[in-house]
């Protein structure tokens, strides 16, 4: 039988730091919106109904968007590669959690008859890009 690794318990200045984080209307998610209010003005937040919660939802065009932030979800930049030097098993296997249940989502939606689109923080740095990415997806 294998024993699981043991855990730290967190200091109470990273519990601080942790509780700090939102998971929802955060600055990355603001920033889409208001990306998105030109293009197509009236979409859904957070719409639980559906596998993985999409951040934005467009149901006449069966449309759902998710705003990743590159640490949370392991993106290939360098923000979602890098990785805390503290708890590092810890932190390695929630990121696979996450990539996982990601995927998993993104399945689910496509055998509802779904689009989804995945926008990951770094790419906010290129609005540019994002508007035209949108566009194509809203068409």
């Amino acid at each position: 039988m294998t024993r699981k690794p043991r855990l730290k318990k967190p200091t109470p200045q990273r519990s601080a730091i942790m509780r700090a984080i939102k998971s929802r209307d955060t600055g990355p998610e603001r920033d889409l919106r208001r990306l998105l209010w030109p293009i197509a003005p009236f979409y859904r937040l957070q719409a639980r109904e559906l596998p993985g919660t999409p951040d934005v939802v467009y149901r006449p065009r069966r449309l759902a968007i998710f705003m990743h932030g590159c640490f949370w979800h392991g993106h290939d930049c360098a923000r979602g590669r890098r990785r805390p030097k503290t708890n590092a098993a810890f932190w390695r296997a929630k990121i696979a959690r996450n990539t996982r249940r990601d995927a998993v989502a993104l399945e689910e939606l496509s055998a509802m008859g779904w689009r989804s689109l995945t926008i990951f923080e770094c790419e906010l740095a290129d609005e540019g890009k994002v508007r035209r990415r949108l566009k194509r997806a809203l068409s």
